[in-house]
C-alpha cells in the first residue's frame, strides 16, 4: 500500500504540466474576425486594419486602441478594443454601435 502513494507527488507533478500546457496566454493579440467578414491583427502594439493598413496603436494585454488612418471611414478618430475573453473581444468604432469581433480559426488549406 505504501508504494501506490509514492507514486502521488509524480502524478501530480505530471497533471500540473498537462494543465499549464493547455492553458492558453489571455492577450488581445492575434487574429480577429468579424461575423461580415472583416478581420484585424493585433501584435504588441503593431495593428493590421480590416481595410489592410499597418499602424502602431496604445497596446496592454487586455486593450488596445488606435486612430483611424487616412483613407478608412472615420479617419482620425480614435478606436478603442477590449478583450472580453480568450476568444471574444469587443470594438467601440469612432461612430456606431459597439462590434463583437471572435478570434480567427486556423485557415484550412
Amino acid at each position: 500500500m505504501l508504494r501506490n502513494f509514492s507514486r502521488i507527488p509524480a502524478l501530480a507533478a505530471l497533471l500540473l504540466a498537462l494543465s499549464a500546457t493547455a492553458v492558453r496566454a489571455d492577450a488581445i493579440d492575434g487574429d480577429w474576425c468579424h461575423a461580415d467578414g472583416r478581420k484585424l491583427s493585433i501584435n504588441g502594439t503593431a495593428l493590421t486594419t480590416p481595410a489592410g493598413n499597418k499602424l502602431t496603436g496604445d497596446y496592454d494585454r487586455h486593450h488596445f486602441a488606435y486612430v483611424v488612418p487616412a483613407g478608412e471611414p472615420g479617419t482620425g478618430a480614435k478606436v478603442s478594443i477590449v478583450l472580453l475573453s480568450e476568444l471574444q473581444m469587443r470594438l467601440k468604432p469612432p461612430a456606431g454601435e459597439e462590434q463583437d469581433w471572435r478570434r480567427c480559426g486556423k485557415p484550412v488549406s
